[in-house]
Protein backbone atom coordinates (compact mmCIF):
# COMPACT_ATOMS: atom_id res chain seq x y z
CA UNK A 1 0.00 0.00 0.00
CA UNK A 2 1.09 3.26 -1.01
CA UNK A 3 1.77 5.46 1.74
CA UNK A 4 2.34 10.02 1.71
CA UNK A 5 5.30 10.75 3.50
CA UNK A 6 4.32 14.30 4.97
CA UNK A 7 7.83 16.52 5.45
CA UNK A 8 7.75 18.37 8.08
CA UNK A 9 8.89 22.14 7.72
CA UNK A 10 12.53 23.19 8.17
CA UNK A 11 12.89 25.37 11.11
CA UNK A 12 15.23 28.42 10.90
CA UNK A 13 18.95 27.62 11.01
CA UNK A 14 20.56 30.51 12.82
CA UNK A 15 17.74 29.27 15.86
CA UNK A 16 18.90 25.60 15.67
CA UNK A 17 22.54 26.30 15.91
CA UNK A 18 21.77 28.50 19.07
CA UNK A 19 19.53 26.22 20.45
CA UNK A 20 22.30 22.94 19.71
CA UNK A 21 24.72 25.12 21.09
CA UNK A 22 22.71 25.87 24.25
CA UNK A 23 21.60 22.59 25.02
CA UNK A 24 25.12 20.73 23.54
CA UNK A 25 23.30 18.29 21.69
CA UNK A 26 23.63 17.56 17.84
CA UNK A 27 21.58 20.02 15.59
CA UNK A 28 19.61 17.95 14.04
CA UNK A 29 18.32 16.54 18.04
CA UNK A 30 17.90 20.16 18.57
CA UNK A 31 15.96 20.65 15.81
CA UNK A 32 13.70 17.58 16.67
CA UNK A 33 12.92 19.73 19.73
CA UNK A 34 11.88 22.53 18.70
CA UNK A 35 9.53 20.72 16.15
CA UNK A 36 7.53 19.01 19.62
CA UNK A 37 7.31 22.64 20.97
CA UNK A 38 10.57 22.64 23.33
CA UNK A 39 12.26 25.90 22.82
CA UNK A 40 13.48 26.76 26.01
CA UNK A 41 16.46 25.80 28.04
CA UNK A 42 13.53 25.29 30.95
CA UNK A 43 11.62 23.34 28.83
CA UNK A 44 14.28 21.20 27.54
CA UNK A 45 15.43 20.25 31.16
CA UNK A 46 11.81 19.01 32.65
CA UNK A 47 11.45 17.12 28.90
CA UNK A 48 14.42 15.23 29.69
CA UNK A 49 14.86 15.12 33.32
CA UNK A 50 10.85 14.37 34.32
CA UNK A 51 10.62 15.34 38.01
CA UNK A 52 7.79 13.26 39.95
CA UNK A 53 7.32 16.54 42.18
CA UNK A 54 5.71 18.22 38.98
CA UNK A 55 2.88 15.92 39.43
CA UNK A 56 -0.45 18.02 39.61
CA UNK A 57 -2.26 18.23 43.21
CA UNK A 58 -4.96 15.20 43.19
CA UNK A 59 -7.41 17.78 44.96
CA UNK A 60 -7.94 19.43 41.49
CA UNK A 61 -9.62 16.79 40.24
CA UNK A 62 -13.05 17.52 41.06
CA UNK A 63 -14.53 15.46 43.65
CA UNK A 64 -11.62 13.82 44.74
CA UNK A 65 -12.22 15.18 48.39
CA UNK A 66 -15.62 13.41 48.66
CA UNK A 67 -13.57 10.13 47.23
CA UNK A 68 -10.76 10.44 49.85
CA UNK A 69 -13.52 11.20 52.60
CA UNK A 70 -15.70 8.16 51.63
CA UNK A 71 -12.87 5.97 51.34
CA UNK A 72 -11.35 6.75 54.48
CA UNK A 73 -14.88 6.49 56.26
CA UNK A 74 -14.96 2.88 54.67
CA UNK A 75 -11.50 1.39 56.36
CA UNK A 76 -12.26 3.39 59.37
CA UNK A 77 -15.54 1.43 60.42
CA UNK A 78 -14.34 -1.40 58.79
CA UNK A 79 -16.79 -1.73 55.82
CA UNK A 80 -16.25 -3.79 52.97
CA UNK A 81 -14.94 -2.52 49.57
CA UNK A 82 -15.04 -3.95 45.96
CA UNK A 83 -12.78 -2.99 43.92
CA UNK A 84 -13.92 -3.53 40.50
CA UNK A 85 -12.23 -2.76 37.16
CA UNK A 86 -12.35 -3.79 33.26
CA UNK A 87 -10.99 -6.88 31.81
CA UNK A 88 -8.23 -5.31 30.01
CA UNK A 89 -4.73 -3.95 30.75
CA UNK A 90 -5.57 -0.71 31.88
CA UNK A 91 -8.81 -2.11 34.52
CA UNK A 92 -6.46 -5.10 35.77
CA UNK A 93 -3.43 -3.19 36.78
CA UNK A 94 -5.88 -0.33 38.26
CA UNK A 95 -7.72 -2.82 40.20
CA UNK A 96 -4.08 -4.11 41.31
CA UNK A 97 -2.94 -0.66 42.53
CA UNK A 98 -6.19 0.17 44.23
CA UNK A 99 -6.62 -3.23 45.39
CA UNK A 100 -2.84 -3.75 46.43
CA UNK A 101 -2.55 0.08 48.46
CA UNK A 102 -5.67 -0.50 50.14
CA UNK A 103 -4.23 -4.07 51.57
CA UNK A 104 -0.72 -2.22 52.97
CA UNK A 105 -3.05 1.07 54.63
CA UNK A 106 -5.57 -1.75 56.29
CA UNK A 107 -3.11 -4.46 57.44
CA UNK A 108 -2.93 -7.62 58.20
CA UNK A 109 -6.82 -8.44 58.23
CA UNK A 110 -7.24 -7.03 54.44
CA UNK A 111 -8.55 -10.20 52.93
CA UNK A 112 -11.91 -9.45 55.43
CA UNK A 113 -12.59 -6.07 54.43
CA UNK A 114 -11.42 -5.58 50.18
CA UNK A 115 -11.75 -7.47 47.79
CA UNK A 116 -11.34 -7.60 44.00
CA UNK A 117 -14.10 -8.06 41.08
CA UNK A 118 -13.23 -8.56 37.05
CA UNK A 119 -16.49 -8.91 35.15
CA UNK A 120 -16.49 -11.73 32.85
CA UNK A 121 -16.23 -10.50 29.39
CA UNK A 122 -18.49 -12.99 27.77
CA UNK A 123 -21.34 -13.14 30.29
CA UNK A 124 -21.15 -10.07 31.57
CA UNK A 125 -19.61 -7.58 29.15
CA UNK A 126 -17.89 -4.05 29.72
CA UNK A 127 -17.79 -2.50 32.66
CA UNK A 128 -20.32 -2.32 35.89
CA UNK A 129 -22.46 -5.37 35.70
CA UNK A 130 -25.92 -6.29 37.21
CA UNK A 131 -23.73 -9.72 37.88
CA UNK A 132 -21.50 -7.65 39.99
CA UNK A 133 -24.05 -5.15 41.66
CA UNK A 134 -25.86 -8.63 42.78
CA UNK A 135 -22.45 -9.83 43.95
CA UNK A 136 -21.79 -7.03 45.79
CA UNK A 137 -24.87 -7.20 47.86
CA UNK A 138 -24.58 -10.80 48.56
CA UNK A 139 -21.18 -10.61 50.29
CA UNK A 140 -22.09 -7.13 51.74
CA UNK A 141 -19.93 -4.89 50.12
CA UNK A 142 -20.92 -1.42 51.32
CA UNK A 143 -18.43 1.02 48.90
CA UNK A 144 -18.00 -0.23 45.26
CA UNK A 145 -14.46 1.77 43.60
CA UNK A 146 -14.67 0.91 40.13
CA UNK A 147 -11.72 1.60 37.61
CA UNK A 148 -11.56 2.11 34.31
CA UNK A 149 -15.82 2.00 33.86
CA UNK A 150 -18.64 3.45 35.22
CA UNK A 151 -18.63 6.96 33.80
CA UNK A 152 -21.97 5.71 31.52
CA UNK A 153 -23.49 3.03 34.40
CA UNK A 154 -25.89 5.44 35.52
CA UNK A 155 -28.88 2.68 35.85
CA UNK A 156 -26.39 0.38 37.46
CA UNK A 157 -25.31 2.76 40.21
CA UNK A 158 -28.44 3.63 40.72
CA UNK A 159 -28.98 -0.23 41.18
CA UNK A 160 -26.13 -0.13 43.83
CA UNK A 161 -27.54 2.68 45.53
CA UNK A 162 -31.22 0.86 46.06
CA UNK A 163 -29.02 -1.50 48.06
CA UNK A 164 -27.30 0.83 50.60
CA UNK A 165 -23.93 0.29 47.97
CA UNK A 166 -21.86 3.38 47.68
CA UNK A 167 -20.13 3.92 44.76
CA UNK A 168 -16.85 6.07 44.03
CA UNK A 169 -16.35 6.06 39.48
CA UNK A 170 -12.51 5.82 38.27
CA UNK A 171 -12.53 6.21 34.74
CA UNK A 172 -10.83 8.61 32.16
CA UNK A 173 -13.87 7.61 29.04
CA UNK A 174 -16.05 10.62 27.67
CA UNK A 175 -19.40 11.22 29.77
CA UNK A 176 -22.86 11.70 28.87
CA UNK A 177 -25.14 14.55 29.55
CA UNK A 178 -26.15 13.15 32.87
CA UNK A 179 -23.89 11.55 35.37
CA UNK A 180 -24.42 8.51 37.48
CA UNK A 181 -25.58 9.11 41.01
CA UNK A 182 -22.04 8.21 42.77
CA UNK A 183 -20.99 9.39 46.03
CA UNK A 184 -17.95 10.72 44.11
CA UNK A 185 -16.57 10.41 40.43
CA UNK A 186 -13.33 10.83 39.56
CA UNK A 187 -12.90 11.82 35.43
CA UNK A 188 -10.75 14.69 34.25
CA UNK A 189 -12.47 14.10 31.08
CA UNK A 190 -15.97 15.27 32.88
CA UNK A 191 -16.67 18.98 31.69
CA UNK A 192 -17.18 20.33 35.37
CA UNK A 193 -13.49 18.81 36.26
CA UNK A 194 -10.68 21.44 36.02
CA UNK A 195 -8.01 18.86 36.51
CA UNK A 196 -5.12 20.36 34.39
CA UNK A 197 -4.14 16.96 32.98
CA UNK A 198 -6.78 15.21 31.05
CA UNK A 199 -5.41 12.42 28.91
CA UNK A 200 -5.06 9.55 32.34
CA UNK A 201 -5.47 6.19 32.01
CA UNK A 202 -8.24 4.71 33.77
CA UNK A 203 -5.35 3.58 36.37
CA UNK A 204 -3.85 7.14 36.11
CA UNK A 205 -7.13 8.00 37.90
CA UNK A 206 -7.08 5.23 40.34
CA UNK A 207 -3.63 6.66 40.80
CA UNK A 208 -4.49 10.03 41.95
CA UNK A 209 -7.28 8.48 43.99
CA UNK A 210 -4.50 7.09 46.39
CA UNK A 211 -2.04 9.60 46.11
CA UNK A 212 -4.83 11.99 47.52
CA UNK A 213 -5.44 10.00 49.91
CA UNK A 214 -1.78 9.21 50.94
CA UNK A 215 -1.69 13.33 51.16
CA UNK A 216 -4.17 14.19 53.23
CA UNK A 217 -3.68 11.33 55.89
CA UNK A 218 -0.05 12.27 55.53
CA UNK A 219 1.18 8.56 54.56
CA UNK A 220 4.61 7.89 53.27
CA UNK A 221 4.83 8.70 49.76
CA UNK A 222 6.67 5.03 49.31
CA UNK A 223 2.82 3.58 49.55
CA UNK A 224 1.95 5.26 45.94
CA UNK A 225 5.44 5.69 44.72
CA UNK A 226 5.70 2.18 44.75
CA UNK A 227 2.86 1.65 42.15
CA UNK A 228 3.41 3.43 39.46
CA UNK A 229 5.21 0.59 37.25
CA UNK A 230 1.61 -0.49 37.35
CA UNK A 231 0.15 2.91 36.18
CA UNK A 232 3.56 3.20 33.43
CA UNK A 233 1.98 -0.10 31.82
CA UNK A 234 -1.42 1.13 31.76
CA UNK A 235 -0.42 4.07 30.09
CA UNK A 236 1.38 2.56 27.12
CA UNK A 237 -1.63 -0.47 26.84
CA UNK A 238 -4.18 1.79 26.74
CA UNK A 239 -2.24 4.07 23.90
CA UNK A 240 -2.95 7.27 25.97
CA UNK A 241 -0.98 10.30 25.13
CA UNK A 242 2.58 10.44 26.58
CA UNK A 243 2.35 13.98 27.25
CA UNK A 244 2.83 16.24 30.54
CA UNK A 245 1.41 14.28 33.52
CA UNK A 246 1.72 10.76 31.35
CA UNK A 247 5.44 11.13 30.40
CA UNK A 248 6.34 11.53 34.28
CA UNK A 249 4.35 8.29 35.48
CA UNK A 250 5.51 6.88 32.44
CA UNK A 251 9.38 7.73 33.16
CA UNK A 252 9.21 6.88 36.98
CA UNK A 253 7.22 3.63 36.40
CA UNK A 254 9.52 2.08 33.68
CA UNK A 255 12.57 2.55 35.97
CA UNK A 256 10.48 0.67 38.34
CA UNK A 257 9.98 -1.63 35.56
CA UNK A 258 13.31 -2.25 35.00
CA UNK A 259 15.50 -1.88 38.28
CA UNK A 260 12.58 -3.10 40.58
CA UNK A 261 10.29 -5.48 39.41
CA UNK A 262 7.22 -6.67 41.43
CA UNK A 263 7.37 -10.76 40.83
CA UNK A 264 4.61 -10.88 38.50
CA UNK A 265 6.18 -8.52 36.05
CA UNK A 266 8.84 -10.25 36.06
CA UNK A 267 7.42 -13.28 35.31
CA UNK A 268 6.16 -12.01 32.33
CA UNK A 269 8.90 -10.30 31.10
CA UNK A 270 10.93 -13.61 31.46
CA UNK A 271 7.84 -15.61 29.35
CA UNK A 272 8.13 -12.93 26.97
CA UNK A 273 11.61 -14.04 26.36
CA UNK A 274 13.21 -10.87 27.10
CA UNK A 275 16.49 -11.22 28.60
CA UNK A 276 17.07 -8.68 31.42
CA UNK A 277 19.67 -8.95 33.97
CA UNK A 278 18.41 -7.86 37.36
CA UNK A 279 18.55 -5.57 39.25
CA UNK A 280 19.69 -3.29 36.55
CA UNK A 281 22.13 -1.16 38.05
CA UNK A 282 23.31 1.71 35.58
CA UNK A 283 21.94 2.39 31.98
CA UNK A 284 24.10 2.39 29.74
CA UNK A 285 24.78 2.96 26.03
CA UNK A 286 23.68 -0.26 24.69
CA UNK A 287 22.45 -1.93 28.01
CA UNK A 288 18.99 -3.77 27.24
CA UNK A 289 16.48 -2.06 29.24
CA UNK A 290 12.17 -2.50 29.23
CA UNK A 291 10.39 -0.05 26.99
CA UNK A 292 6.86 1.80 26.30
CA UNK A 293 7.13 -0.76 23.36
CA UNK A 294 8.10 -3.81 24.67
CA UNK A 295 5.00 -3.51 27.15
CA UNK A 296 3.11 -2.94 23.84
CA UNK A 297 3.88 -5.53 21.92
CA UNK A 298 5.28 -8.48 24.73
CA UNK A 299 4.11 -7.39 28.44
CA UNK A 300 0.42 -5.91 27.83
CA UNK A 301 -1.08 -8.82 25.80
CA UNK A 302 -0.23 -11.41 28.30
CA UNK A 303 -1.86 -9.28 30.49
CA UNK A 304 -4.44 -8.83 28.16
CA UNK A 305 -4.79 -12.45 27.20
CA UNK A 306 -6.60 -13.75 30.30
CA UNK A 307 -9.77 -11.34 30.18
CA UNK A 308 -9.58 -12.33 26.73
CA UNK A 309 -9.79 -16.20 26.51
CA UNK A 310 -11.02 -17.02 30.28
CA UNK A 311 -10.83 -14.15 33.27
CA UNK A 312 -9.19 -10.64 33.77
CA UNK A 313 -8.77 -12.15 37.69
CA UNK A 314 -5.50 -14.43 36.95
CA UNK A 315 -3.89 -10.86 35.42
CA UNK A 316 -4.45 -9.20 38.81
CA UNK A 317 -3.72 -12.30 40.51
CA UNK A 318 -0.40 -12.31 38.94
CA UNK A 319 -0.12 -8.66 39.31
CA UNK A 320 -0.53 -8.31 43.46
CA UNK A 321 1.85 -11.91 43.52
CA UNK A 322 4.53 -11.74 46.35
CA UNK A 323 5.77 -15.16 45.91
CA UNK A 324 7.90 -16.17 43.13
CA UNK A 325 6.58 -19.83 42.32
CA UNK A 326 3.39 -18.74 42.44
CA UNK A 327 3.88 -15.91 40.19
CA UNK A 328 6.12 -18.30 37.61
CA UNK A 329 3.12 -20.75 37.64
CA UNK A 330 0.57 -18.32 36.59
CA UNK A 331 2.69 -16.39 34.42
CA UNK A 332 2.77 -19.75 32.54
CA UNK A 333 -0.25 -20.39 32.43
CA UNK A 334 -1.15 -16.38 31.08
CA UNK A 335 1.57 -16.79 28.47
CA UNK A 336 -0.31 -20.23 27.23
CA UNK A 337 -3.78 -18.34 26.88
CA UNK A 338 -1.79 -15.66 25.05
CA UNK A 339 -0.40 -18.43 22.65
CA UNK A 340 -4.09 -19.91 22.37
CA UNK A 341 -5.30 -16.22 21.83
CA UNK A 342 -2.60 -15.33 19.21
CA UNK A 343 -3.88 -18.55 17.34
CA UNK A 344 -7.46 -17.75 17.37
CA UNK A 345 -6.60 -14.21 16.14
CA UNK A 346 -4.66 -14.91 13.02
CA UNK A 347 -6.88 -17.62 12.02
CA UNK A 348 -10.11 -14.98 12.14
CA UNK A 349 -8.08 -12.28 11.04
CA UNK A 350 -7.34 -14.64 7.68
CA UNK A 351 -11.08 -15.40 7.42
CA UNK A 352 -12.09 -11.69 7.81
CA UNK A 353 -9.27 -10.53 5.11
CA UNK A 354 -11.01 -12.91 2.48
CA UNK A 355 -14.03 -12.15 3.14
CA UNK A 356 -13.78 -8.27 2.66
CA UNK A 357 -11.09 -9.02 -0.53
CA UNK A 358 -13.92 -11.81 -2.00
CA UNK A 359 -16.91 -9.07 -1.91
CA UNK A 360 -17.52 -6.93 -4.37
CA UNK A 361 -19.67 -5.16 -1.94
CA UNK A 362 -16.93 -4.43 0.41
CA UNK A 363 -14.58 -3.42 -2.40
CA UNK A 364 -17.08 -0.26 -3.16
CA UNK A 365 -17.30 0.45 0.70
CA UNK A 366 -15.55 3.36 2.33
CA UNK A 367 -15.51 1.16 5.76
CA UNK A 368 -15.42 -2.10 6.93
CA UNK A 369 -18.21 -3.55 8.60
CA UNK A 370 -17.92 -7.64 8.91
CA UNK A 371 -19.51 -10.12 11.07
CA UNK A 372 -19.34 -13.70 11.74
CA UNK A 373 -21.05 -15.35 14.53
CA UNK A 374 -18.21 -17.89 15.41
CA UNK A 375 -15.34 -15.52 15.91
CA UNK A 376 -14.77 -14.84 19.92
CA UNK A 377 -15.40 -12.09 21.52
CA UNK A 378 -12.15 -11.63 23.23
CA UNK A 379 -9.75 -11.50 19.77
CA UNK A 380 -12.37 -9.14 17.65
CA UNK A 381 -10.64 -5.59 18.61
CA UNK A 382 -6.98 -7.32 17.89
CA UNK A 383 -8.76 -8.51 14.12
CA UNK A 384 -10.19 -5.00 13.62
CA UNK A 385 -6.17 -3.26 14.62
CA UNK A 386 -5.28 -5.83 11.65
CA UNK A 387 -8.02 -5.13 9.27
CA UNK A 388 -7.14 -1.57 9.09
CA UNK A 389 -3.58 -2.22 8.75
CA UNK A 390 -4.47 -4.10 5.93
CA UNK A 391 -7.47 -1.89 4.16
CA UNK A 392 -6.93 1.43 5.78
CA UNK A 393 -10.61 1.89 6.65
CA UNK A 394 -12.73 2.43 9.48
CA UNK A 395 -13.25 -0.87 10.53
CA UNK A 396 -16.11 -3.07 13.08
CA UNK A 397 -15.68 -6.52 13.75
CA UNK A 398 -18.92 -7.58 15.10
CA UNK A 399 -19.38 -11.21 16.32
CA UNK A 400 -22.58 -13.57 18.33
CA UNK A 401 -22.50 -12.25 22.35
CA UNK A 402 -24.00 -14.78 24.99
CA UNK A 403 -26.84 -12.46 25.49
CA UNK A 404 -28.18 -12.84 21.68
CA UNK A 405 -26.59 -9.51 20.99
CA UNK A 406 -24.28 -8.87 18.56
CA UNK A 407 -21.22 -7.06 20.27
CA UNK A 408 -18.30 -5.41 18.07
CA UNK A 409 -15.00 -3.90 18.21
CA UNK A 410 -14.01 -0.55 16.22
CA UNK A 411 -10.75 0.96 15.43
CA UNK A 412 -10.43 3.83 13.41
CA UNK A 413 -8.03 5.60 10.66
CA UNK A 414 -6.37 8.84 11.56
CA UNK A 415 -8.94 11.55 9.45
CA UNK A 416 -12.10 9.60 11.25
CA UNK A 417 -13.38 9.55 14.82
CA UNK A 418 -15.43 6.53 14.81
CA UNK A 419 -16.78 7.12 18.29
CA UNK A 420 -19.27 9.79 16.58
CA UNK A 421 -19.58 7.70 13.55
CA UNK A 422 -21.03 5.17 15.96
CA UNK A 423 -22.55 7.52 17.85
CA UNK A 424 -24.92 8.62 15.01
CA UNK A 425 -26.00 4.66 14.35
CA UNK A 426 -26.96 5.40 18.21
CA UNK A 427 -30.96 4.81 17.52
CA UNK A 428 -29.70 1.20 16.55
CA UNK A 429 -27.35 0.49 19.32
CA UNK A 430 -28.28 -1.28 22.60
CA UNK A 431 -24.75 0.31 24.63
CA UNK A 432 -21.62 1.45 22.95
CA UNK A 433 -18.23 3.90 24.30
CA UNK A 434 -15.24 3.78 23.82
CA UNK A 435 -12.63 6.86 22.32
CA UNK A 436 -12.04 8.83 19.38
CA UNK A 437 -9.78 5.64 17.15
CA UNK A 438 -11.33 2.62 19.17
CA UNK A 439 -14.57 2.08 20.99
CA UNK A 440 -16.92 -1.14 21.77
CA UNK A 441 -20.97 -1.34 20.74
CA UNK A 442 -23.75 -4.41 20.84
CA UNK A 443 -26.88 -4.32 18.50
CA UNK A 444 -29.96 -6.62 18.12
CA UNK A 445 -29.31 -8.86 15.04
CA UNK A 446 -32.23 -7.44 13.12
CA UNK A 447 -30.40 -4.00 13.27
CA UNK A 448 -27.40 -4.88 11.35
CA UNK A 449 -27.83 -4.34 7.89
CA UNK A 450 -29.50 -0.93 8.48
CA UNK A 451 -26.37 0.21 10.82
CA UNK A 452 -24.16 -0.97 8.44
CA UNK A 453 -25.62 1.13 5.97
CA UNK A 454 -26.06 3.87 8.10
CA UNK A 455 -22.28 3.89 9.45
CA UNK A 456 -21.09 3.78 5.85
CA UNK A 457 -23.49 7.11 5.17
CA UNK A 458 -21.50 8.52 7.78
CA UNK A 459 -18.07 7.56 6.77
CA UNK A 460 -18.08 8.79 3.19
CA UNK A 461 -19.75 12.44 4.05
CA UNK A 462 -17.27 13.09 6.98
CA UNK A 463 -14.09 11.73 4.73
CA UNK A 464 -12.02 12.55 1.48
CA UNK A 465 -11.21 10.41 -0.66
CA UNK A 466 -7.24 11.16 -0.15
CA UNK A 467 -8.04 10.26 3.62
CA UNK A 468 -7.70 6.70 2.95
CA UNK A 469 -4.22 6.60 1.78
CA UNK A 470 -2.03 6.43 5.08
CA UNK A 471 0.46 9.31 6.00
CA UNK A 472 3.88 8.61 7.31
CA UNK A 473 4.99 11.92 9.34
CA UNK A 474 8.71 12.55 8.91
CA UNK A 475 10.37 14.85 11.62
CA UNK A 476 13.72 15.12 10.06
CA UNK A 477 16.19 14.22 7.20
CA UNK A 478 19.66 13.03 8.36
CA UNK A 479 23.07 12.15 6.94
CA UNK A 480 24.37 8.23 7.90
CA UNK A 481 27.22 9.69 9.01
CA UNK A 482 25.07 11.60 11.80
CA UNK A 483 23.84 8.12 13.12
CA UNK A 484 26.75 7.84 15.98
CA UNK A 485 26.54 6.13 18.86
CA UNK A 486 26.42 9.98 21.14
CA UNK A 487 23.59 10.71 18.05
CA UNK A 488 22.05 7.73 19.55
CA UNK A 489 22.97 8.24 23.54
CA UNK A 490 20.99 11.68 23.33
CA UNK A 491 17.89 10.27 21.43
CA UNK A 492 17.24 7.75 24.05
CA UNK A 493 16.70 10.91 25.94
CA UNK A 494 13.82 11.77 24.30
CA UNK A 495 12.08 8.86 25.64
CA UNK A 496 9.21 7.31 26.59
CA UNK A 497 7.71 7.41 23.39
CA UNK A 498 4.18 7.34 22.40
CA UNK A 499 0.87 8.96 21.44
CA UNK A 500 2.28 12.23 21.74
CA UNK A 501 5.54 12.27 21.40
CA UNK A 502 6.30 9.57 18.73
CA UNK A 503 9.46 8.01 18.12
CA UNK A 504 10.91 10.36 15.66
CA UNK A 505 11.00 8.98 11.66
CA UNK A 506 13.94 9.94 9.81
CA UNK A 507 14.14 10.32 5.75
CA UNK A 508 17.55 9.69 4.17
CA UNK A 509 18.08 9.77 0.57
CA UNK A 510 19.28 7.86 -2.26
CA UNK A 511 20.92 4.83 -0.66
CA UNK A 512 21.91 1.82 -2.02
CA UNK A 513 22.24 -1.69 -0.04
CA UNK A 514 25.72 -3.03 0.49
CA UNK A 515 25.36 -6.10 -1.13
CA UNK A 516 24.19 -8.93 1.26
CA UNK A 517 20.65 -8.13 1.51
CA UNK A 518 18.26 -10.91 2.36
CA UNK A 519 14.80 -12.21 2.95
CA UNK A 520 14.05 -13.21 6.58
CA UNK A 521 10.99 -14.45 8.18
CA UNK A 522 9.40 -14.53 4.59
CA UNK A 523 8.37 -10.87 4.44
CA UNK A 524 11.00 -8.54 5.76
CA UNK A 525 14.47 -7.31 4.32
CA UNK A 526 17.74 -7.68 6.61
CA UNK A 527 20.50 -5.73 5.44
CA UNK A 528 23.02 -2.89 5.06
CA UNK A 529 23.07 0.64 3.70
CA UNK A 530 24.97 3.49 2.37
CA UNK A 531 25.86 6.24 -0.10
CA UNK A 532 26.99 5.07 -3.65
CA UNK A 533 28.99 7.97 -3.65
CA UNK A 534 30.20 8.73 -0.67
CA UNK A 535 33.02 7.13 1.91
CA UNK A 536 30.38 6.36 4.50
CA UNK A 537 30.19 2.79 6.31
CA UNK A 538 27.38 0.90 5.48
CA UNK A 539 24.79 0.68 9.00
CA UNK A 540 22.38 -2.43 9.46
CA UNK A 541 18.57 -2.03 8.65
CA UNK A 542 16.06 -4.10 8.74
CA UNK A 543 12.37 -3.36 6.68
CA UNK A 544 9.70 -5.52 8.35
CA UNK A 545 6.69 -6.04 6.06
CA UNK A 546 8.38 -4.35 3.01
CA UNK A 547 9.61 -7.53 0.39
CA UNK A 548 8.23 -6.35 -2.59
CA UNK A 549 10.95 -4.05 -2.53
CA UNK A 550 13.44 -6.34 -2.52
CA UNK A 551 14.21 -7.19 -6.14
CA UNK A 552 14.24 -3.94 -6.76
CA UNK A 553 16.85 -3.21 -3.78
CA UNK A 554 19.28 -6.29 -5.09
CA UNK A 555 19.30 -4.57 -8.43
CA UNK A 556 21.11 -1.81 -7.26
CA UNK A 557 18.81 1.12 -7.03
CA UNK A 558 19.04 3.81 -5.29
CA UNK A 559 15.69 4.61 -3.13
CA UNK A 560 14.52 6.84 -0.22
CA UNK A 561 14.23 5.57 3.82
CA UNK A 562 11.99 6.71 6.74
CA UNK A 563 13.05 5.19 9.60
CA UNK A 564 13.76 4.94 13.34
CA UNK A 565 16.82 4.80 14.59
CA UNK A 566 16.73 2.07 17.36
CA UNK A 567 19.34 -0.45 19.33
CA UNK A 568 18.74 -4.57 18.04
CA UNK A 569 20.22 -6.70 20.62
CA UNK A 570 21.03 -10.52 19.58
CA UNK A 571 23.62 -12.81 21.75
CA UNK A 572 24.47 -10.49 23.91
CA UNK A 573 25.55 -8.18 21.51
CA UNK A 574 23.91 -4.93 20.58
CA UNK A 575 24.60 -2.71 17.76
CA UNK A 576 22.80 0.89 16.22
CA UNK A 577 20.02 -0.25 13.24
CA UNK A 578 17.77 1.55 11.33
CA UNK A 579 14.11 0.24 11.32
CA UNK A 580 12.59 1.26 8.03
CA UNK A 581 8.82 1.88 7.51
CA UNK A 582 8.67 2.95 4.31
CA UNK A 583 10.82 2.67 0.92
CA UNK A 584 10.52 4.31 -2.29
CA UNK A 585 12.99 3.30 -5.00
CA UNK A 586 14.38 6.76 -6.68
CA UNK A 587 16.57 5.67 -9.61
CA UNK A 588 13.34 4.76 -11.79
CA UNK A 589 11.56 6.55 -13.72
CA UNK A 590 8.35 6.68 -11.99
CA UNK A 591 7.70 9.84 -10.45
CA UNK A 592 6.58 9.51 -6.30
CA UNK A 593 5.74 13.39 -6.34
CA UNK A 594 1.59 12.93 -5.76
CA UNK A 595 3.40 11.35 -2.53
CA UNK A 596 5.61 13.86 -1.07
CA UNK A 597 4.23 16.54 0.66
CA UNK A 598 6.89 19.35 1.40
Amino acid sequence: MEKRWIISPKDDVSEIERFSELLTIEKSLAALLMKRGITTQEDADLFFNPDISKLHDPFLMKDMDKAVERLSQAIIKNEKILVYGDYDVDGTSAVALVYSFLSEVIGADYKKYVEYYIPDRYSEGYGISEQGILYCKEQGFTLLISLDCGIKANDKVDMANSFGIDVIICDHHLADEILPNAVAILDPKCKECNYPYKELSGCGVGFKLIQGYCKHFELPDELWLSKLDLVAISIASDIVLITGENRILAYFGLIMINKFPRMGIRSIIEQAGIKIHYPIKEETLFSRVISISDIVFYIGPRINAAGRMKTGRESVRLLICEDEDKSIDIGKNINTQNDERRDLDQKATQEAIAMVEDSDEFQNKKSVVIYNPNWTKGIIGIVASRLVEKFYRPTIVLTQSSDGLITGSARSIKEFNIYEGINYCADLLEHFGGHKYAAGLSLKEENLELFMTKFEEFVCDNLKEDSFIPEINVDLELELSEITPNFVKNLKRFSPFGPGNMAPVFLSKNVVEEGNGRIVGDKHIKMRVLYPDKASQPIDAIAFNLKEYFEQIAAKNTFDILYHVEENTWNNNTTIQLNIKDIKITSKEESFSSLLIQ
